[in-house]
């Protein structure tokens, strides 16, 4: 079995390329080609913390993978990450490890931000403009991922710490020198500022109303993965033109999907929308993601191909 260490899986990521892995992996898992369990959740007290485990297996592929992946808010105090993890991939032919990918949990936040570009890049949006809700780790991957696709003038972020949302701004415009950041004083201002906004917090209350939100916008909301989270008010979803879901299955127990259970009846999921052609609306669009473990496999897999096997 290979141990690849973070800096190895680090020089394998082309984000082009993981984004467009994301776009296949959520295409087999809409079109019912991949067993991919509901995830094991562990809250871990008293310290706070949780720990997620995904898995999946695509019919037919040479490999299946279990994924850990944990949060400790703690951390901060103790000046060490707040997020970890490893993924291990195994012979789908005959169950042994090939790899243990020790990536400290950054191929789950790669692949969370690498989805949430791939759908603003299928609706051929054209922003110049984005809003992020959250100061962490996935702030500036979001930011990233979307300059992939989208030639960014500006972005404005928002936090409840100052000191987090300055160490934000300061290591966005490092990472993204011809991009403008600014510091928005609510959730609110975010939404007018902007038509393209990513929520990527831990809350438990909403932090958006739907009088906040402008016609047009497009809302990839991805802190909510696990019973309690909410970001969105349900009055957003109830409005929304479109709403799309990573997994309606997971979704409805464990996004914001769980908070508007009355639109899970018109939810669709986001591989279903990639292969249907549908064009972009005017609407609000409302993008639910949960991180399923078909995600992580592709992106293991694609890692391990890519370090030289």
């Amino acid at each position: 079995m290979r141990i690849l260490e973070l800096p190895e899986i680090q020089r394998a990521l082309v984000y082009s390329e993981v984004i467009a892995r994301m776009r296949d992996a959520l295409i087999a898992n809409s079109r019912g080609e991949c067993d991919t369990p509901m995830p094991m959740h562990l809250d871990i007290q008293p310290e706070g913390g949780e720990a997620h485990i995904k898995s999946s297996y695509r019919r037919g592929g040479k490999y299946f993978a279990l994924k850990i992946a944990s949060t400790f808010p703690g951390n901060v105090a103790r000046d060490l990450p707040t997020g970890n993890g490893m993924t291990l991939l195994c012979s789908a032919e005959t169950g042994e490890p090939v790899a243990l990918l020790a990536d400290a949990g950054h191929l789950t936040d790669v692949r969370t931000a690498a989805v949430a570009a791939m759908v603003a890049r299928e609706f051929e949006r054209q922003d110049e403009v984005m809003g992020i809700l959250g100061t962490g780790v996935q702030a500036r991957l979001q930011a990233q991922m979307h300059a992939q696709v989208l030639d960014l003038v500006r972005i404005w972020i928002w936090g409840r710490t100052p000191q987090r949302v300055a160490e934000c701004r300061r290591d966005l415009q490092s990472l993204l020198p011809r991009t403008d950041v600014f510091v928005a004083d609510s959730p609110a201002e975010v939404a007018r500022q902007t038509r393209l906004i990513v929520t990527c917090t831990a809350s438990r209350q909403p932090l958006l109303s739907a009088a906040d939100v402008r016609p047009g916008t497009l809302i990839s909301a991805v802190g909510s993965d696990s019973p309690g989270k909410q970001e969105l008010d349900p009055e957003i979803l109830q409005r929304a033109a479109l709403v799309l879901v990573d997994s309606r299955h997971q979704c409805e127990k464990l996004g914001e999907l769980q908070h508007a259970p009355g639109e899970w009846g018109r939810a669709l999921e986001i591989g279903a929308f990639c292969e249907s052609g549908a064009s972009p609306h005017d609407g609000v669009t409302v993008c639910d993601f949960t991180g399923l473990g078909v995600e992580d496999l592709y992106i293991a897999e694609y890692c391990y191909e890519r370090s030289g096997t």
